[in-house]
């Protein structure tokens, strides 16, 4: 007799090596088609989440943009469901793509906007984005001077030459580059003498519950001193309550991003400002 759990898988393809295998090949195809679809439906959207001034905590520093699809039910999927698939696959550079189109014109339409835009370092090389971002550079010689392109720690670490030619060449425009989720990858530190990061966002797991978290505070302390060290503005990531807020900033971090200040929106209150304008 053929045992439940053998009968359960033995429409499993040829080549995999288990159940489990199976079921995450299954889970990131599903995911490749759903990021798939959003793209040729033109289903993409940015949310904004504001930064703001730890010096004044009720100022914006700057807005940043992340990538939203919707997907066949009409849901908006935030980044964290479906970058870690795509990243190292086509997808990612048309993600990467759309996104900065959209920050592009959002700039444009705003002129007080600054606005920071998440890329793979992946992308550098990929022709579509850089055309996109020299065009409107070209048209629009306030727009350099107002964004930001956040490249994650572990992105930045694959092709480090790569990254500090690209920043050597923007930096004149006014670009800012920001060194995401420092603190959660690998970033070997003699490098930070040749990228010159602008701004160093610490990783939120650093972050959280500092308040009451000894260990976390030795660790975002030590971060704050590198970016002081290098010149660099800091970013705490994942603020969740005022107690969090005021001793990062009694710490020394230079601004604050979280749902304590406000959660992603597609309405940002800049947006929203236009439209009754318009209107």
């Amino acid at each position: 007799m053929v045992s439940r759990s053998k009968r359960r898988f033995a429409d499993v393809p040829a080549g995999a090596d288990n159940p489990l295998n199976y079921a995450v090949t299954q889970r990131d195809q599903s995911t490749l088609d759903m990021v798939s679809e959003a793209i040729a439906h033109k289903q993409t959207l940015l949310a904004y989440q504001p930064v703001m001034r730890a010096s004044d905590q009720t100022k914006v520093g700057f807005y940043e943009g992340l990538i939203r699809v919707l997907d066949a039910t009409g849901r908006v999927i935030p980044a964290r469901n479906f970058m870690p698939t795509i990243e190292t696959t086509e997808l990612g550079r048309e993600i990467d793509v759309l996104a900065l189109r959209m920050g592009l014109q959002a700039l444009q339409a705003n002129p007080n906007l600054r606005l920071s835009i998440n890329m793979s370092a992946r992308s550098i090389g990929y022709g579509a984005w850089n055309k996109l971002l020299h065009r409107h550079l070209r048209q629009d010689a306030t727009v350099g001077d107002r964004l930001i392109l956040e490249i994650t720690e572990s992105s930045a670490m694959l092709v480090p030459e790569l990254v500090v030619d690209f920043m050597d060449e923007l930096q004149p425009h006014g670009v800012c580059f920001a060194l995401d989720d420092f603190g959660a990858g690998y970033t070997a530190i003699r490098y930070f003498k040749d990228f010159f990061f602008d701004i160093l966002k610490i990783d939120g797991q650093f972050i959280r519950n500092v308040k009451h978290n000894p260990d976390n505070r030795v660790i975002t302390a030590a971060l704050i001193s590198i970016a002081q060290q290098f010149d660099m503005l800091t970013v705490a990531e994942s603020v969740e309550n005022s107690a969090d807020a005021a001793l990062l900033t009694q710490m020394g971090v230079d601004c604050l991003q979280g749902y304590h200040f406000g959660a992603p929106t597609i309405q940002p209150d800049w947006l929203r400002s236009n439209k009754a304008r318009a209107g």
